[in-house]
């Protein structure tokens, strides 16, 4: 519970004894059991009024986050799935993800592994990325949404090895194989 919310439970229930203590002093003594019949009723009205009084509070991962001013990445993943991941350079802690035309807030957690990986727990979304791909996927159903998940960058080919003749000093050719088993060259004879 935030901290909000326990301030405005705590003030809507001191109000709402307030209210029947204050009453209570005004009228005269009744016996115990109507007494225990109204308190138990008055207990019932402080938990519905504390309910109504409570403000809604915004939940940053179930609202739409802000994109503006953010670096936007496109992945193309398999089976035609597209996920747009949205970086704030001065926020390295979140992510916002464009999934099946809704913008979710995702949370970096730390991962022993170096991958980076980003959650929403209150979609159950999980996005991790490593330098070959991306997945997206949903912890709630446990399935993935989208697999190989790959950027421009990472659809580029890799630069292929340099051959081992040319990695050589001076890039001088093999010795021949007979010279290389020490055989001589001329014929005996």
């Amino acid at each position: 519970m935030s901290i909000s919310k326990l301030i405005a439970a705590t003030l809507a229930l001191a109000l709402a004894s307030a209210v029947p203590a204050f009453s209570a002093a005004a009228e005269p003594a009744k016996p115990k059991a109507e007494a225990k019949k109204k308190s138990s009723k008055s207990k019932d009205s402080k938990a519905k009024a504390a309910k109504a009084v409570a403000p809604k509070e915004a939940d940053p991962e179930a609202d739409e986050p802000d994109i503006a001013g953010t670096a936007v990445t496109d992945f193309n993943c398999e089976l035609g799935n597209k996920v747009t991941v949205y970086q704030n350079a001065t926020d390295d802690g979140h992510i916002a993800l464009r999934w099946k035309k809704r913008l979710h807030r995702l949370t970096r957690v730390a991962t022993t592994t170096g991958a980076q990986r980003f959650e929403n727990k209150a979609f159950g979304l999980i996005w991790i990325g490593i330098p070959a791909k991306a997945m997206l996927l949903d912890s709630k159903q446990n399935r993935q949404l989208a697999n190989e998940c790959k950027n421009d960058e990472q659809n580029k080919p890799a630069p292929l090895p340099a051959p081992a003749a040319e990695a050589q000093a001076g890039g001088a050719a093999a010795p021949a194989p007979a010279a290389a088993h020490g055989a001589a060259a001329a014929p005996q004879g």
